[in-house]
């Protein structure tokens, strides 16, 4: 029997506020849901992918925080929030203002996540299920939280964030160390201490960095 995305959801997660992130509200799992638990081959039993758009990773919190806390930097501003997730930071994103937020991710369970979410928080947010990687630039903003955990993403993801900020957009990085994170392409906004679930992470608190992929003409610091 097919699972229902949105009943699936909501049986499985509770409303909760991000520790970095309290003014938004996600329906997300806990240690306390049987999500946590299921392996590999059970979620696809369920026709479900791996779960990523119910936590709030240390890389989206951080980017999330930022945007909140500077929101000069997307008001009024088209905005795409690539590998969306949950929507934390497309929610962030329109709560600071943005004119429009488009949440993109290939995982067909984000568009309900993203949904739920959004209507939670009373906003609204576009949804694309599109592997956009090498697209011509379309809005003004990039935002991009916890992408360089793996090697072959990272190297379809830098060629193609460089030529977006060559194009003029501002391509927003949220990173909690991850090992693939092109540090020497961009310039750090800034830093935050992340409460994460240590089930997820190898630590209950990540350094989380805020950086901007530089464009022409502006030099390494």
């Amino acid at each position: 029997m097919k699972t229902d995305p949105e009943t699936f959801i909501r049986a499985n997660t509770d409303i909760m506020s991000p520790p970095h992130v309290p003014e938004i509200g996600l329906y997300l799992a806990s240690e306390a849901h049987d999500l946590w638990l299921k392996t590999e081959e059970e979620l696809e039993e369920i026709g479900l992918p791996p779960p990523f758009w119910a936590f709030a990773w240390a890389g989206g919190q951080g980017l999330a925080r930022h945007i909140l806390d500077h929101p000069g930097l997307v008001a009024g501003k088209r905005v795409i929030d690539f590998a969306s997730g949950s929507g934390l930071v497309a929610i962030a994103a329109m709560k600071a203002g943005a004119a429009a937020v488009l949440a993109v991710d290939i995982d067909p369970w984000t568009q309900t996540a993203i949904r739920l979410n959004a209507a939670l928080n009373g906003v609204d947010v576009s949804f694309a299920a599109s592997d956009m990687i090498g697209t011509e630039r379309s809005a003004e903003i990039y935002l991009a939280g916890d992408v360089f955990y793996d090697k072959t993403f990272a190297e379809r993801l830098v060629p193609w964030f460089t030529a977006l900020a060559q194009q003029g957009a501002d391509v927003l990085v949220g990173d909690p160390g991850r090992a693939y994170c092109p540090r020497d392409r961009m310039e750090m906004l800034s830093t935050y201490q992340v409460p994460v679930t240590r089930a997820l992470e190898d630590s209950e608190v990540k350094k989380t960095t805020v950086w901007r992929f530089r464009k022409p003409g502006v030099s390494g610091g």
